[in-house]
């Protein structure tokens, strides 16, 4: 594994017929060692940042780099051996025993026509294990909970050993004790040298975990820098439309979001 870092550079995404843009000049950098999470409502152009960075939707302005080289230059399996992703859905062609799924991770690894190695079958038991399958690794993907199914497309992205580890709103369907689990991950995974992009609605869970957040409001940057600094009241308040206090995590002394009750909105 390589350490390297993660480049959104003045970027820019315009959707056809769209009023506004996805995202409007939007800089993000996600170095090697380091939780950087993306945060904001829905439809502030979260899932538009990871898109850029696979190629998935073209770019208005700007560029993505991925160890300072443009990403809309590599190929995927170049790609792939660089950026593990965990995106936000996905459901595969058809079932598939967990344990042949996670070792899809190895793909951009592999010898066109070998077999996996031993390094290969080490990778996929240590991804097995870090993201708790183990136990279900026999079952098929199509008689999983939404909740196992999560952890066993996490354990896919861990078997890569990219060294970048994009994480699109992981915690869908986890559990407490599971989501605590993959930011635990994902934080151990920075210690380790990855370079770790969050996006996450979990506005509490990511002022304890991550090093640096950026706040999205309509495709632009609202606030950046450490959880302290984004986690401001006044602002979070105006960009998430909703009354709200910001207090302190009693347990780490993080900032912590706590919504009131106010007025009614549709959801």
């Amino acid at each position: 594994m390589t350490a390297l870092a993660l480049l959104f550079d003045g970027v820019s995404v315009v959707y056809p017929r769209a009023e506004r843009a996805a995202l409007d000049d939007v800089t993000v950098e996600a170095p090697a060692g380091r939780v950087t999470a993306v945060v904001g409502p829905n439809g502030s152009g979260k899932s538009s940042l990871v898109r850029a960075l696979l190629g998935r939707v073209p770019l208005a302005r700007g560029r993505v780099l991925v160890d300072g080289k443009d990403a809309r230059a590599m190929l995927p399996r170049e790609r792939a051996q660089l950026v593990a992703e965990l995106p936000q859905r996905e459901e595969p062609a058809f079932p598939l025993p967990v344990r042949d799924y996670v070792a899809l991770g190895r793909l951009p690894h592999g010898a066109r026509w070998g077999g996996p190695t031993a390094g290969d079958r080490a990778a996929v038991e240590r991804a097995r294990a870090d993201a708790g399958v183990e136990e279900f690794a026999d079952r098929m993907t199509d008689a999983l909970s939404g909740g196992e199914w999560q952890r066993v497309r996490l354990a896919r992205a861990l078997a890569q050993e990219a060294g970048a580890l994009v994480l699109d709103e992981p915690t869908t369907f986890l559990d407490v004790a599971h989501e605590m689990a993959l930011f635990e991950l994902a934080d151990r995974a920075a210690r380790e040298g990855r370079a770790v992009l969050l996006v996450s609605h979990t506005l509490n869970l990511v002022a304890r975990f991550a090093a640096h957040v950026v706040l999205l409001h309509r495709g632009r940057v609202a606030a950046s820098g450490p959880p302290d600094a984004v986690m401001d009241g006044a602002t979070l308040e105006r960009v998430y439309e909703w009354p709200l206090v910001v207090t302190r995590d009693p347990a780490v002394g993080a900032p912590a979001l706590v919504p009131l009750r106010g007025r009614r909105r549709a959801p």
